[in-house]
């Protein structure tokens, strides 16, 4: 971080976001923030607020802010984690057909187009009622929403608050992938470091095959995050709020702007929750073909849920005093402690479970929070995976000559990538042994 301000502040350096580390001081100087504004260990430049830095600003400040930026385009852009009691030496003699079935159940790529049936009014209902419509509709167990951050379903979202245009774009990309970093992987447990509290979680043994979406709201949540900076920009200038960065666009909290962000950012909640809930449905359907059994008898269950560019209303101790904070996390995973009241009663002894995802290919994390990290960081903790530069440029001879760059020993990967073009899909099969589970 240190280097990248450095060469931000060398002659003719224009364009592009602040160094990370000038993000994290601007995002301090916001009005109505609480404590710090926090940088986490994968922390990169982003727009507003660094990508890694999550913030927590005091609902009961009039003069306290919420801003786009610091959720990010991408709203509830998360991870879901499925087990399966599959073993590694189940998946490998038909690695090719699976990762093709996968691809054939989930769009993926820039524009594509979701196979869920979706009208006007299924949206508008879908943006109101996220995991509750999916699992009206059949497309979700009764227990996914258990194990779903804020059981899949944001109250506050109001679909009247999201603009036309938002909802044209999201219509027929609901059960879509996208591009970019979003990923559906098959994965391998490679370590487990806790076996008591991966036994929580229905993960057994190393070998155990699971799946991992990563993916958002799509074109629609970032509409709702463009409309917002439009109308945020026009309220800073008639409540005379100033900012360091024109990027941190903001609006008061309990001003109309702040409070129509808010609602829209909420159903854009309910869209991502929805998405990925769609795409476990395919992803079982997948597997269930390849199988041919039911996802109940693999045990495709989902272990959990988790957002990484959410602003939600919390309640936090701070200097002894619990208060009602709004805590924007970009980038950034929550990680609540043990008998922590909004965990799953399943979760209660061991603390939420924290997805931490790699990049496509690279290993992923499974952890747990911890009170350290409710105190320090009002619960929150990084949402990517980063290893050594040494690491991370390691190349693996694959058997078919290829070669492949990973974090980790290459065997077989299968993952539905926009990377991963159907024609080349065998040229690329190298596995991450991806899934470690550890507390943190």
């Amino acid at each position: 971080m240190f280097d990248e301000l450095r060469n931000a502040c060398r002659p003719g350096m224009v364009g592009g976001f602040l160094p990370a580390m000038k993000q994290i001081a601007n995002v301090a100087a916001l009005p109505g923030i609480v404590g710090r504004s926090v940088g986490l260990p994968d922390v990169h430049s982003g727009y507003g607020f660094a990508i890694g830095n999550m913030a927590a600003f005091d609902m009961d400040n009039p003069k306290a802010v919420v801003s786009p930026g610091g959720v990010g385009f991408d709203i509830n852009c998360g991870v879901r984690l499925l087990r399966t009691n599959l073993m590694e030496n189940d998946v490998k003699p038909i690695k090719e057909q699976l990762a093709q079935s996968m691809f054939d159940h989930i769009p993926v790529g820039v524009g594509s187009k979701g196979i869920i049936p979706m009208t006007a009014r299924d949206l508008e209902e879908a943006l109101e009622m996220g995991m509750d419509w999916s699992l009206r509709e059949g497309y979700i167990w009764a227990e996914d929403k258990e194990h779903c951050e804020e059981y899949g379903r944001m109250a506050q979202a109001d679909p009247a608050k999201v603009s036309m245009r938002a909802k044209k774009r999201g219509l027929p990309q609901l059960g879509t992938l996208g591009a970019g970093n979003h990923y559906a992987e098959i994965q391998v447990v490679d370590e487990i470091y806790d076996k008591w509290a991966a036994s929580k979680m229905g993960i057994e043994e190393k070998g155990q095959v699971c799946v991992m979406i990563h993916s958002g709201s799509r074109g629609f949540g970032h509409q709702v995050a463009t409309d917002a900076l439009v109308a945020m920009e026009k309220a800073m200038k008639r409540d005379g709020i100033d900012t360091n960065d024109r990027q941190l666009a903001c609006a008061r909290i309990n001003s109309p702007e702040g409070q129509d962000y808010l609602k829209s950012m909420a159903a854009a909640a309910n869209f991502a929750w929805v998405n990925r809930s769609s795409m476990t449905f395919l992803s079982r359907q997948a597997f269930a073909k390849m199988f041919q059994t039911s996802p109940d008898d693999l045990d495709m269950h989902v272990i959990y849920d988790v957002s990484h560019n959410i602003a939600k209303i919390e309640q936090h101790w701070v200097e002894g005093k619990l208060r009602t904070l709004l805590v924007h996390r970009k980038g950034s995973t929550r990680a609540f402690p043990p008998h922590h009241p909004l965990i799953p009663v399943d979760y209660q002894l061991t603390g939420q479970p924290v997805l931490i995802g790699g990049t496509m290919g690279t290993c992923s994390y499974v952890l747990t929070g911890t009170e350290q990290g409710m105190m320090e960081t009002f619960g929150s903790t990084c949402h990517g995976a980063l290893q050594s530069q040494h690491m991370s440029t390691r190349t693996v001879t694959q058997h078919d000559g290829t070669t492949c760059t990973t974090h980790l020993e290459c065997a077989i990967e299968l993952a539905t990538s926009h990377q991963a073009p159907r024609r080349d899909l065998s040229s690329r099969l190298c596995l991450p042994r991806s899934l470690v589970v550890a507390h943190r």
